[in-house]
């Protein structure tokens, strides 16, 4: 169930994220190219290349923090983005993974899913990522701030799992509550976020 979305219902998705003012790089309202590959050099640093691109954001909530939000749920989050071009067609692929950790459970839990370019009409046509989890598992919306130091994710709801336990018997829902709806991120060091690289999964995967 994890894995790329088909168009149609990752639009479905973004408009779950409520970015009901943001229009996706269809027909009709296309992303210019060289806007879309000015913020991909935002967010990696660098063009998206035939080399995979990676970047990692991450934040642990001190207990002042938790403090001055009560009815905050999630204790700490990281997120790695991913971008890739197809050497076959040139075509580029963007991906996320989520791992987090909530305040009172003990467990680590995590997302993952495919993403795209939208534009954010409500913040003066701001260019963001949209990324949906598969079979209606809901989103993220991701936009740079900070001199591009920081991301600001918000969500409504998104389908988690417990860390490399990707069934269905561990699936429940983050949902946005009233300190859960916008988390910032700060941009960290690629090695914080090995654990979350698709070569690392794969490795995992084949361990005794």
């Amino acid at each position: 169930m994890r894995g790329a979305l088909p168009l149609a219902a990752l639009a479905a998705t973004i408009m779950t994220l409520s970015l009901a003012s943001a229009r996706a790089d269809d027909g009709d309202h296309p992303i210019d190219p060289a806007r879309q590959a000015a913020f991909d050099t935002r967010i990696f640093g660098k063009p998206v290349g035939a080399d995979n691109a990676y970047a990692c954001f991450a934040r642990r909530y001190d207990a002042d923090h938790l403090a001055r939000h009560p009815q905050q749920k999630v204790a700490a989050m990281k997120l790695l983005v991913s971008a890739e071009k197809s050497p076959d067609d040139g075509a580029e692929t963007y991906s996320f993974t989520l791992n987090f950790n909530y305040r009172h459970r003990k467990a680590n839990f995590e997302s993952s899913g495919s993403c795209r370019h939208v534009v954010a009409d409500d913040k003066g046509g701001e260019i963001q990522l949209g990324c949906g989890v598969d079979c209606d598992g809901g989103g993220i919306s991701m936009a740079l701030a900070d001199d591009d130091q920081s991301t600001l994710v918000s969500l409504e709801r998104i389908r988690i799992w417990q860390k490399d336990r990707p069934d269905e018997e561990t699936y429940h829902e983050l949902v946005a509550g009233a300190d859960d709806k916008s988390f910032r991120l700060q941009r960290v060091e690629l090695r914080d976020c090995d654990a979350l690289m698709p070569e690392r999964k794969i490795v995992a995967s084949t361990e005794p």
